[in-house]
């Protein structure tokens, strides 16, 4: 059984197409979209309307999606995210309403068995006790640098075979004797003209999994911030897509 695991589009539309055009081509029997589908990049409906008309998709939300929810319901804001809120205040104004009920009924995580392999689908880690907390109350860990060493401890209270997360733009693989840390990175954030994300083959005795990057074209995308006048536009092509413009 192969399944698909891709995190942190953050609207980049055209980053999102190469990777289903690849993983279209796998067979795979599921694609599981791991949060931050919006925030960073400007192609919000976009993306989510691609993600949400297909049924081979589950996906949970991410600090970007339920930052951006909470300005469109008028909820507290965290003061730990201050300076995301600008820009998630243009993400929420241009939203189409019809996307905020489906982003609303999204879980923060999915557990589930797959070939009996435990499995959880999480955006970064979450305490127990913080699983229902509002957005304004930083349910999500702080990141932490990724080994196998700072992955058992900050997963410690996970007891599952395979953890998926993102949030952390950077790939991880780290394999214990007992648990499987994957993050694939960010498919729609990265310092070049590539979209990321990983194939997992599961079989009753083993789980395999490999970590890939779509080809794309990408200059119009990363353009596409100074032509809509994205707010932070320069720190956030250089922050999360290299200052490949300036190449």
């Amino acid at each position: 059984m192969k399944i698909a695991v891709i995190t942190d589009v953050h609207g980049n539309y055209p980053a999102l197409k190469a990777a289903l055009a690849e993983i279209d081509r796998e067979n795979v029997s599921h694609i599981y979209c791991l949060g931050d589908m919006i925030g960073i990049g400007p192609n919000s409906n976009e993306v989510l309307d691609t993600l949400f008309k297909r049924k081979d998709v589950s996906m949970i939300t991410g600090n970007h999606d339920e930052g951006v929810l909470a300005l469109i319901h008028g909820q507290p804001y965290p003061k730990s995210h201050e300076d995301t809120c600008i820009h998630h205040q243009w993400i929420a104004n241009r939203l189409n309403p019809f996307f905020v009920n489906p982003l609303d009924s999204l879980p923060r995580v999915i557990e589930t068995t797959l070939m009996g392999h435990s499995i959880l689908f999480t955006h970064y880690h979450i305490e127990s006790g913080k699983l229902s907390a509002p957005f304004y109350d930083d349910p999500f860990s702080s990141i932490i640098e990724p080994t196998l060493e700072t992955m058992k401890k900050l997963f410690a209270d996970c007891p599952y075979e395979l953890i998926c997360f993102g949030h952390h733009h950077l790939a991880h693989f780290f394999k214990s004797e007992h648990t499987i840390y994957l993050n694939p990175g960010s498919l729609g954030c990265a310092s070049g003209p590539y979209a990321r994300y990983a194939i997992v083959t599961l079989a009753t005795e083993r789980i395999e999994a490999s970590l890939r990057n779509a080809a794309y074209d990408n200059r119009e995308f990363l353009c596409s911030y100074a032509r809509l006048n994205v707010p932070d536009a320069e720190f956030l092509l250089k922050a999360f897509h290299g200052n490949q413009l300036r190449e």
